[in-house]
């Protein structure tokens, strides 16, 4: 695509440049005399109107009424947004200041963390700031705990090495006394103590079910809670958002049942997640625009996102979510340094 954005005529990239910026600045069309102005060029009405019949074959700009000026298109915004991917600009943030405020709120819990950087990303770019909150599954077991409430119900407390409580009611196949719920606990902490989170599943089916037939008396439906908890775990997601209302203010989004699907979907989670994720599988940077993110929700968005991580390894991903024709390569160099700074922040914990 960088290819394509190269292979254009140098008037025909800067015409379409001065298109976006201003079309991302204003969101009307913009006409052949103004562009010839804005581009410094020294090009006639005529050799602009000329330059973008061209663009419009190519399918890079439209007019959305027959006497208006033009805008740009989706595959516009990607040729663009992949010529800025060869080259990030300078994050237009105080990354001193930032790296100090994600500091501390590394020390704090996952939650507050996630909260924090939202808003961070919310505030530098007057859009919405999206940040998944690092699931207690990437931490390691310390100690189990089951605790009878009634026949068929038991409270699962669940502690990792970060200091992470978590308490689940499991409901068992069949009732079990205290002292039964103590015996699985005692074998399990024995036999888990300092496993990941992530991989205890594995561990359980792999290692604890092979030897299920040499495990004493009725100690292997200790396993079965186990599994019970991790899932519990496991199906944990969370993503704190903030920002959702900059949204309410751009003509595209303006459509009141589109932002109701919108609003629907940062309420819900669900649908944001599986967008979310998409972004923890990429290199760097990645961004959707409009319908490249396959959800309808989204469709007149675009989306910037990145993972962060300790150690190389991914445990969220960060990003933000405005209008189609949002500044790109503004919000690109601020999700990049800030999913980096984080990184940072939580790898010196």
């Amino acid at each position: 695509m960088t290819d394509a954005w190269s292979a254009l005529p140098e008037r025909a990239q800067t015409l379409l440049r001065v298109l976006i910026d201003r079309y991302t600045d204003e969101g009307a069309p913009i006409g052949s005399r103004a562009l010839a102005r804005m581009s410094d060029l020294n090009l006639s009405p005529a050799t602009v109107r000329n330059v973008m019949a061209d663009l419009e074959d190519l399918g890079l700009v439209r007019a959305p009424h027959t006497s208006s000026g033009r805008v740009p298109t989706e595959l516009a915004y990607r040729l663009f947004v992949d010529s800025l991917l060869t080259a990030p600009g300078k994050a237009p943030v105080d990354a001193r200041r930032l790296e100090r405020i994600l500091r501390e709120a590394a020390e704090d819990d996952p939650q507050q963390m996630a909260d924090t950087a939202s808003n961070l990303l919310s505030s530098l770019t007057q859009f919405a700031g999206v940040v998944t909150i690092p699931s207690r599954a990437r931490a390691l077991f310390r100690q189990i705990d089951f605790v009878s409430l009634s026949p068929g119900r038991v409270l699962m407390v669940l502690v990792t090495n970060d200091g992470g409580v978590q308490n689940r009611i499991i409901h068992p196949d069949k009732p079990y006394s205290q002292d039964e719920l103590t015996r699985f606990a005692n074998f399990l902490n024995e036999r888990l103590n300092g496993q990941s989170i992530q991989g205890l599943r594995e561990t359980l089916v792999a290692e604890l079910k092979s030897t299920r037939e040499q495990i004493e008396g009725n100690l292997s439906e200790a396993i079965t809670l186990a599994e019970s908890a991790v899932e519990a775990v496991e199906d944990e997601a969370g993503v704190a958002v903030a920002g959702q209302v900059n949204l309410m203010g751009t003509d595209e989004l303006g459509d009141v049942d589109r932002m109701r699907r919108l609003f629907n979907a940062f309420a819900e989670k669900r649908e944001l997640v599986s967008l979310l994720d998409q972004c923890e599988r990429a290199q760097g940077v990645k961004i959707f625009i409009g319908r490249e993110s396959g959800s309808p929700t989204f469709d007149e968005c675009g989306v910037v996102g990145a993972s962060y991580g300790v150690d190389d390894e991914v445990v969220g991903v960060l990003g933000v979510i405005g209008p189609k024709r949002m500044p790109y390569d503004r919000v690109i160099s601020i999700v990049d340094v800030t999913s980096r700074l984080l990184s940072s922040a939580l790898s010196r914990q």
